[in-house]
């Protein structure tokens, strides 16, 4: 039994969902989205709630009936509110500023990293070292934030580069004379 597919999806204030065979779609304030479930689970909606179950006992189904349940909880809350991803940068020199729809980074490499953000998200940078991505759809936030890392992961011996803003980095000791 999936302990997370269990659990139904409630809709909140302001947000309808309608159901036309497997695909799912959601009107909320902020936007509407829809979501194609695979044929191994089937969505009910009823007194605005949505549940998941799973066709069968095969291994696949049980697989997608925890999934899919994630992602139309994911849906219904982009439909609502937005999801957000902080990125802090540390290094001597290293900033970034927005140029329209191009984040300019800084990290000390030979060159400048023009890095063009994509349709549905929001990137703000508040301050020369902090950058903010947001948008409803929770997939795409977290790679563009994950793009933007890996132009400078954080490295272990002086931390420096771009990391989320609650990550730990574990510090090396470094050689000893």
């Amino acid at each position: 039994m999936s302990r997370i597919g269990k659990i139904p999806v409630s809709l909140p204030d302001g947000v309808t969902a309608s159901l036309s065979g497997q695909t799912l779609e959601v009107k909320g304030p902020k936007a509407t989205k829809s979501f194609t479930a695979t044929d191994d689970v089937t969505l009910t909606i009823d007194d605005g709630k949505i549940t998941i179950t799973p066709r069968g006992k095969s291994k696949r189904a049980r697989q997608q009936w925890g999934m899919t349940r994630t992602v139309v909880a994911n849906v219904v809350h982009g439909t609502n509110a937005t999801f957000k991803k902080e990125l802090e940068i540390r290094g001597v020199g290293y900033r970034a500023q927005l140029q329209g729809t191009t984040l300019k980074l800084n990290l000390g490499l030979s060159h400048d990293v023009d890095f063009q953000v994509p349709e549905g998200v929001t990137v703000t940078v508040p301050k020369p070292t902090e950058i903010t991505v947001e948008g409803t759809d929770k997939q795409l936030v977290g790679q563009v934030a994950a793009n933007i890392r890996d132009w400078r992961p954080p490295e272990p011996y002086k931390g420096k580069g771009i990391r989320y803003k609650d990550e730990y980095v574990f510090q090396k000791e470094g050689k000893k004379k």
